[in-house]
């Protein structure tokens, strides 16, 4: 009897030691391809993840906002949680003498997980509606207020973390908003009220005796002394003049430096612009400082800015080309294109153009696009390429780098959307943005409003992280920003069902849907059409290969909101501009465990 009470300690021990091999075999194969956050299924199909064994979700708490439970912390655990030392099993000649104590494992010992393996818990949503969103750096550290937005109407609001927005002022044309400008106490520059009626004096006929009104887009850059300029444009139906008013912190008081361009009365001829959408950034020196402006008529307009002042550099060449409109950097005679945003990317050392297509309305197809330049004041040419000087009624809509647009990833079997939770049905005419680089994090990020299929003319903002691609190329993530930390993967985890679709090159006021493909882990493509797919060595690095055109981009860890689950997704662009997005569907099973995990479940309910 007693010989075989050792042999039973014996065995019990050599068990957890051979699991506890089995556990360190995983995560270092986990570490060299990725982080491994899913099993496989039978047939090679994946399923997508979830942040915990169980998922939870929540209804909208209002018609713009949602919210999502928090995903539990407790898979989270140390990689030494099965921790066995030679004293842990006393072996000795003579007998081998294992106290109940030394093999008391309990639940929270053998949590074989880490950060990198697990999703993070689940976003927390909060949605604002601010038309025309343009973004600018606030507080810092704070967690709160550290970005806000500017919109056009003045509208305003602040988050700290990119994903919970809070409102400041939903805008208008009243004198006591924080960002309307006021008086400058030199008598010289014109008083706010004056430019006022100067802007609607000039749209005033015999046919239009009472001219409507209104701030259109704005943008704020805090300046590398702490001041903020805020660049505004008053309008009077198509009629628009821009100015800049300073302030010495973010909450202003602004005051006003003056409507330093206006447009000249005709809406058809190629001179001169709109005078709207303002638009104020660095090059990639610090040294020298830009606005880019225009809209439809006349076509996009770029000035050299005195960053002292505020106004366009007195002296300067380029800023007197086009009659004093400043050097033209996209032809627009007439044509859907507004509102430009610039940006500079460290990683490609190209300057990004972006642009909205189409009408802003919901039937009217808004999308998004870009071009690059080596310089800031061009020339800017898309991936055919083709000059953004070179636009003409024929080529146009077929111009430009269409990154985002109207688009829905239909529903599969075995999907079940949340009931009334905006966006579920797709997304209509997403456009007029701004664009971030954060450098500390080396991060991308894409701002703009969208409207929503079957919800009017409604419209909230989202943002999205963007990528460049291997070609220099910007690209969008098909699911708005959610801090996801896991960046990389295995091809056992990408590959199964996927649902695809092409934003095309096109103004479309419909949405472009999604297809069904599977992805096969000999890295073959079978559905709506066949192809290729690989994972770079990188664990990131996507080539997709579909009707024989090749895609490239990343894999990335999305939240899926609607399904309440994290999924894969990719985000890819052809080397003639067609984007190409992704999505694993949003069902979760018990795939979505991870083998730590499930080594873990069958430990502590004696399955092992």
């Amino acid at each position: 009897m007693k010989t075989a009470t050792k042999i039973s300690v014996w065995f019990l021990a050599a068990t957890f030691t051979i699991l506890f091999a089995i556990s360190c075999s995983s995560n270092k194969n986990d570490d060299e391809n990725g982080s491994d956050v899913s099993s496989s299924s039978t047939d090679g199909a994946q399923a997508p993840v979830s942040s915990s064994v169980s998922t939870s979700s929540s209804s909208s708490s209002s018609h713009y906002d949602s919210s999502e439970q928090s995903s539990s912390s407790s898979e989270v655990g140390s990689s030494s949680g099965i921790a066995m030392s030679s004293s842990d099993i006393a072996i000795s000649s003579s007998s081998i003498v294992i106290s109940s104590s030394s093999i008391a494992i309990s639940s929270s010992s053998i949590a074989i997980s880490s950060s990198s393996m697990a999703d993070s818990p689940a976003p927390v949503f909060r949605d604002v509606t601010v038309h025309d969103p343009s973004i600018f750096r606030v507080n810092d550290n704070s967690s709160t207020d550290k970005y806000r937005i500017i919109g056009s109407f003045l509208g305003s609001a602040k988050t700290g973390d990119l994903i919970n927005w809070t409102l400041e002022q939903s805008g208008g044309t009243a004198t006591n908003l924080k960002y309307y400008p006021k008086d400058n106490p030199n008598a010289s520059i014109q008083k706010v009220a004056d430019q006022r009626a100067y802007v609607i004096n000039r749209m005033k006929t015999a046919s239009v005796p009472n001219p409507g009104f209104e701030f259109f887009a704005s943008d704020i850059h805090r300046m590398p002394n702490g001041k903020f300029y805020h660049y505004y444009s008053m309008t009077s139906e198509w009629m628009g003049s821009i100015g800049v008013a300073i302030a010495d912190a973010a909450d202003g008081n602004y005051i006003t430096q003056g409507l330093f361009v206006h447009h000249g009365g005709t809406i058809s001829s190629g001179i001169p612009p709109n005078c709207i959408d303002p638009q104020a950034f660095f090059d990639k020196t610090g040294q020298n400082f830009y606005m880019v402006y225009g809209s439809w008529s006349g076509g996009i307009f770029i000035y050299e800015i005195d960053t002292e002042t505020g106004l366009p550099k007195t002296g300067s060449a380029m800023n007197d080309e086009f009659s004093g409109y400043g050097r033209k950097i996209l032809h627009s005679n007439h044509f859907h294109i507004e509102a430009p945003y610039i940006i500079y990317s460290p990683d490609s050392d190209y300057y990004y153009l972006f642009v909205s297509y189409g009408g802003l309305a919901a039937n009217d197809g808004y999308n998004i696009r870009i071009f690059r330049s080596s310089n800031p004041y061009g020339p800017y040419e898309d991936a055919r390429p083709t000059a953004a000087l070179n636009l003409t009624s024929g080529n146009y809509q077929t111009s430009g780098v269409k990154i985002v647009g109207g688009y829905q990833f239909a529903q599969v079997t075995g999907e079940n959307a949340l009931a009334n939770r905006i966006g579920r049905n797709g997304f209509l005419s997403p456009g007029h943005n701004s664009a971030y680089y954060d450098s500390a994090t080396r991060k991308y990020f894409l701002i703009h409003h969208t409207r929503f299929v079957g919800e009017g003319e409604g419209h909230a903002v989202r943002v999205r992280e963007m990528f460049v691609n291997e070609d220099g190329w910007l690209v969008a993530a098909p699911f708005r920003y959610d801090a996801g930390t896991i960046r990389k993967f295995n091809t056992k985890q990408l590959a199964g069902s996927w649902k695809i679709l092409s934003h095309e090159q096109d103004i479309n006021t419909t949405v472009h849907t999604s297809s069904l493909y599977t992805f096969n882990e000999n890295g073959s493509i079978t559905g709506t059409a066949s192809g290729t797919w690989t994972l770079g060595a990188d664990g990131k690095t996507a080539h997709i290969t579909l009707s024989g055109k090749l895609y490239k981009g990343v894999f990335l860890r999305s939240y899926d909101e609607y399904h309440s689950v994290w999924v894969y997704a990719f985000t890819a662009l052809s080397s003639d501009g067609f984007a190409l997005w992704g999505a694993t569907p949003g069902v979760a099973t018990d795939m979505n465990v991870s083998r730590e995990t499930l080594l873990r479940q069958k430990i502590v309910a004696g399955l092992l």
